[in-house]
């Protein structure tokens, strides 16, 4: 038993942000920004929300697929900036959608989410627990940005992507068949929780109600919440650190993926790389010494929208009738934890 996947999709808020409106609150300018991280604008949330942009890619990914919501048994949001605790992102989307046969729950692994919640679901459908899987990464990372810190502010923006991953045994009733590792391709993950403070958000929720003396503050003096939030509570990154451990990690997690799978890269057609910065994908390149062709980016339009990045870059290179049947992609992201790792799927 195998799974592929069979439909794509993604929402974009339409404001966007160029480099100049940046420059209007930082100190910056647009080649600055250009040079460093290739982006020229990023797209922000207005109306929309985490869950809405979620379900909307959502529905474009099963209109693509030609699945109903009704086939659905597995629904997966990766989000790190849901604007709702409960329910989760999920069970919203199930809701919106009318997916009434899905199990749904929420998945937090920043840049690396949608390659996690690919493996995820990946194994329940190899294992015939579940047959057809939505995979959603969508972020509203402007709402964790600290628009005043000109080394963050520049990188991210706000979306969602979908992808539909079915088994390609939907009819069969086969439950937790033999596993045989010539079906399908197994992933590369890794984390290194000790060095997390490179990239680091604090919750918002860190006090309770009963013996918290900032709850106690904000009742005694009536005072907004949104005044107790220091810098800690938005996005905070060690630039340099992540860089030096993504151009280490991400081409080492590829090599691993394509040994253990026995592919030579010359079979893998396109590296479908996390959009962090223009310069993190062409040192990946290089150290691959793999040809940029191999390497889309949107970042310049998008920014950093975390594990959102994948699914959308996924989909628009399918809308373009870029991919191909028997393609091979590698998957490759990496962030905060540290985390990162590494998914070979071929397109059909």
């Amino acid at each position: 038993m195998t799974a592929t996947i069979c439909g794509t999709g993604s929402y974009i808020p339409s404001y966007t942000m160029d480099n100049n409106d940046i420059a209007r609150l930082v100190e910056t300018s647009d080649e600055w920004i250009r040079e460093r991280t290739g982006v020229a604008r990023r797209h922000i949330i207005q109306d929309e929300t985490t869950v809405s942009m979620a379900a909307e890619a959502a529905r474009r990914a099963l209109n693509d697929a030609g699945v109903s919501p009704e086939e659905v048994d597995l629904i997966i949001v990766s989000t790190i900036s849901s604007n709702v605790i409960l329910p989760c992102a999920a069970c919203e989307v199930q809701k919106e959608l009318g997916a009434v046969h899905a199990t749904c729950f929420d998945l937090s692994a920043a840049c690396t989410g949608f390659v996690l919640a690919y493996n995820t679901a990946l194994a329940y459908l190899t294992s015939g627990v579940y047959r057809t899987a939505l995979l959603i990464g969508s972020e509203s990372l402007s709402n964790l940005t600290n628009w005043k810190d000109r080394g963050t502010c520049i990188l991210f923006g706000d979306g969602a992507g979908a992808a539909v991953l079915r088994s390609d045994d939907v009819a069969g009733t086969e439950m937790f068949p033999i596993y045989d590792p010539g079906k399908y391709f197994l992933p590369v993950t890794h984390s290194e929780g000790a060095k997390g403070g490179a990239l680091t958000c604090k919750s918002r929720h860190d006090f309770n109600g009963l013996t918290g003396e900032k709850h106690q503050a904000c009742q005694d003096h009536q005072a907004d919440a949104e005044s107790m939030l220091d810098e800690s509570h938005y996005m905070q990154m060690d630039g340099q650190a992540v860089f030096k451990f993504a151009v280490k990690k991400v081409p080492e997690v590829i090599g691993e993926v394509l040994k253990l799978n026995q592919v030579a890269p010359e079979e893998i057609d396109y590296y479908i790389m996390h959009q962090a910065n223009k310069r993190i994908v062409e040192a990946v390149a290089k150290r691959l010494d793999e040809p940029m062709e191999k390497f889309p980016m949107n970042l310049q339009e998008y920014g950093n929208t975390s594990s959102a990045s994948i699914p959308i870059l996924l989909d628009e290179l399918n809308r373009e009738g870029k991919l191909k049947p028997g393609q091979k992609l590698v998957l490759a992201g990496f962030g905060a934890g540290l985390t990162w790792g590494a998914s070979i799927i071929e397109w059909h």
